[in-house]
C-alpha cells in the first residue's frame, strides 16, 4: 500500500473539478435557488422584487484558529457553520429572511480533502439548525492561497416589508436585545487562555461552542420588523461598540441599563471563574455572539425573543454617545484594523 492510501487525500493532490465533486453533493439545501451549483453562475428568485445583500470574510488566524492554545482543533464544520451564522445574522438584523448564499473558500494545498468536506456539511448543518430553510448554498468558488479563507455573500428578501435600519432610533425608544451577550467572548478566551479543552466540563465545552459555533436568532429580525422596531443591528463587534454605531447612524444617545448587563455577565460567571476575567466586560465589548440590538417604540410590546436593556436618550455625552446608568462609557469592542 502506498504512502498516499494510507492517509487521507490533500487539495493539492485533487483537481478542481474532483473536488468539487466532493462538495456538491453536500449542498442539498435549494431554497429560493431556481438554478444551483454546477453552471458559470446561479438564479436564485427575487418574489418580492428587492435584494437583501451582504458579504463577509473569515481569515485564519485573523478570525479563527485551526488550533487553539486550549488544545481544541477547529473542524471544517466549526468553520462552515460560524461562516453561515455570522453571514444570516447580518440578513437578519435588516428584518429580512435569507434566500441564498454563495461561497468562495481559499485553500492551502496541504489541506486535507476531508476537511472541505466537513466545511460544506456545517454550512447546510448551520442552515438546517438555525432554522434558515428557505435559504440555498448556490454556489461559489474555489482557490489556492497560502492561507485558508472564507468568503461568504449572503442574498435575502424583505417579504414586502421595509428595511429595518441602524438610522431610525428615536428619544424615548425601548433599547431591546435578543441572544446572548458576551458568550463567545467567553469561549474565545478560554479557547485562547483556559486549561486544556479535554479537561473542560460539559458547561465550558458549550460556552466554547458559542465561540466555534454561534446561534443567531434568526426569528427575531423579522418578528422585529413586524412589531415596529425603529432601528436594528447585529452585534458582532461588542455591544457598546455596536450601539455606539447605531447611535451615530440615528443621530442619539443609548443609556444601558446597569442591572440588565449585570444580569448577562452573571450567566457567565463560571467560564469567567475558569480564565480570571470580568464576565461583564465580555458583556460590554465581546462581539461574535450575533444577537441583535433593537430600538422599539416604548408603546409596543417587545416581540418574542427580545427583552429591554435600556433606552434611546437625545444625547450621552454627545449624539453618538453611549452610557450605562446616565454615565457616559467609552465604548470597546472588536476592531479589525485596531493596534
Amino acid at each position: 500500500m502506498t504512502d498516499t492510501q494510507d492517509r487521507p487525500a490533500l487539495v493539492r493532490e485533487l483537481s478542481e473539478s474532483e473536488l468539487l465533486d466532493r462538495i456538491f453533493p453536500r449542498l442539498d439545501v435549494l431554497g429560493a435557488a431556481l438554478l444551483g451549483p454546477g453552471d458559470d453562475a446561479a438564479v436564485v428568485a427575487a418574489p418580492d422584487g428587492r435584494v437583501v445583500v451582504s458579504t463577509d470574510t473569515q481569515t485564519q488566524d485573523a478570525d479563527f484558529r485551526l488550533t487553539w492554545p486550549s488544545g481544541y482543533r477547529s473542524t471544517g464544520a466549526d468553520v462552515g457553520w460560524k461562516a453561515a451564522a455570522q453571514n444570516l445574522s447580518d440578513i437578519n438584523a435588516m428584518g429580512a429572511v435569507a434566500t441564498a448564499m454563495v461561497v468562495s473558500l481559499t485553500l492551502p494545498g496541504e489541506t486535507e480533502a476531508e476537511w472541505v468536506e466537513d466545511f460544506a456539511d456545517g454550512l447546510v448543518e448551520a442552515i438546517r439548525a438555525l432554522g434558515a430553510d428557505r435559504c440555498t448554498v448556490a454556489g461559489g468558488d474555489l482557490g489556492r492561497g497560502r492561507e485558508l479563507s472564507v468568503t461568504v455573500t449572503i442574498l435575502g428578501t424583505l417579504e414586502g416589508r421595509a428595511p429595518v435600519l441602524r438610522s431610525g432610533a428615536r428619544p424615548g425608544d425601548v433599547l431591546a436585545v435578543a441572544g446572548r451577550l458576551g458568550a463567545a467572548a467567553a469561549g474565545l478566551a478560554l479557547l485562547e487562555h483556559g486549561p486544556a479543552y479535554a479537561t473542560l466540563p460539559a458547561s465550558l465545552r458549550e460556552a466554547v461552542g458559542r465561540q466555534c459555533r454561534p446561534v443567531p436568532p434568526l426569528a427575531a429580525g423579522p418578528a422585529a420588523a413586524r412589531g415596529g422596531a425603529h432601528a436594528l443591528m447585529d452585534l458582532s463587534d461588542g455591544l457598546l461598540k455596536d450601539g455606539q454605531r447605531l447611535a451615530a447612524a440615528s443621530g442619539v444617545g443609548l443609556d444601558f441599563d446597569a442591572e440588565s448587563l449585570a444580569a448577562h455577565a452573571a450567566l457567565l460567571a463560571e467560564p469567567a471563574a475558569a480564565v480570571g476575567a470580568d464576565p461583564l466586560g465580555w458583556v460590554l465589548g465581546g462581539g461574535e455572539d450575533h444577537g441583535l440590538l433593537g430600538a422599539f417604540p416604548a408603546s409596543v410590546q417587545l416581540p418574542e425573543g427580545f427583552a429591554a436593556i435600556g433606552s434611546v436618550v437625545p444625547t450621552a455625552g454627545g449624539p453618538g454617545g453611549v452610557a450605562i446608568g446616565g454615565r457616559p462609557v467609552q465604548p470597546s469592542g472588536w476592531d479589525h484594523f485596531a493596534r
